[in-house]
């Protein structure tokens, strides 16, 4: 601010509300990203905005995934605060994402895709989280980016659970498995078996379920996690 830098007040701006996120102080970071976002409008910097957007988003999810955790619920049976604070998230996702399309940021895309699949999802909205999900999907494998491919199958696999589509699900976890194993990633791998346990329960095969529990059990004990 002294030698009037506004682009280093933006980015300074910025990085004090990411922080603050991480602190838990969501109020106090939105009121520093949103004067990143205003600088960087006000300058015409165009990366900075939309920079600042996805910022905004992001502390708006934080915020609505603390607020939820608070009162443990199946994502779409939420307060009206969280409703509206994970809405508020989802718009400024939206903002972001229109704005790097503009700029043909492709990797920005894809972040954009990943976080409003997981705001829909929780929203409850799992059509339209399916399809972000799908996009987010796409732009990991153009950039052999194996593990936001995972994350894309692994959250692909959970919202078709909550549509009743157990059989596409399970296929969605034996790819989240595949790659799991690729990035010899155990705990993930785990992870990636116990939904497949679950999910042929649900399809009443429960041979298969056995079988993949019992893989998830040899794992969490050779990594000792009690």
């Amino acid at each position: 601010r002294t030698i009037g830098d506004r682009i280093g007040e933006a980015k300074a701006s910025g990085n004090l509300g990411n922080t603050l996120k991480i602190l838990g102080q969501f109020d106090e970071a939105v009121v520093c990203c949103q004067r990143h976002l205003d600088i960087s409008q006000e300058q015409g910097d165009k990366v900075g905005e939309a920079r600042a957007l996805y910022n905004i988003g992001n502390v708006y999810h934080a915020k609505g995934k603390h607020l939820s955790w608070n009162t443990a619920q199946d994502p779409g049976y939420l307060s009206q605060e969280v409703k509206e604070t994970l809405q508020k998230a989802s718009e400024y996702y939206e903002r972001n994402l229109s704005l790097v399309k503009e700029l043909g940021d492709r990797a920005a895309q894809g972040r954009a895709y990943g976080n409003l699949g997981n705001t829909q999802y929780l929203l409850g909205n799992f059509s339209e989280a399916i399809a972000f999900h799908k996009e987010r999907l796409a732009i990991a494998k153009e950039f052999g980016d194996k593990a936001a491919e995972r994350r894309a199958y692994s959250n692909l696999g959970n919202a078709h659970i909550f549509l009743g589509r157990f059989d596409i699900s399970a296929e969605y976890y034996k790819k989240t498995l595949q790659v799991s194993r690729q990035l010899k990633d155990q705990a993930v791998e785990a992870q990636a078996c116990y939904s497949l346990g679950n999910t042929y329960t649900l399809l009443q095969d429960y041979e298969r379920a056995i079988e993949y529990h019992l893989k998830h059990l040899v794992i969490a004990q050779e990594l000792g996690d009690r």
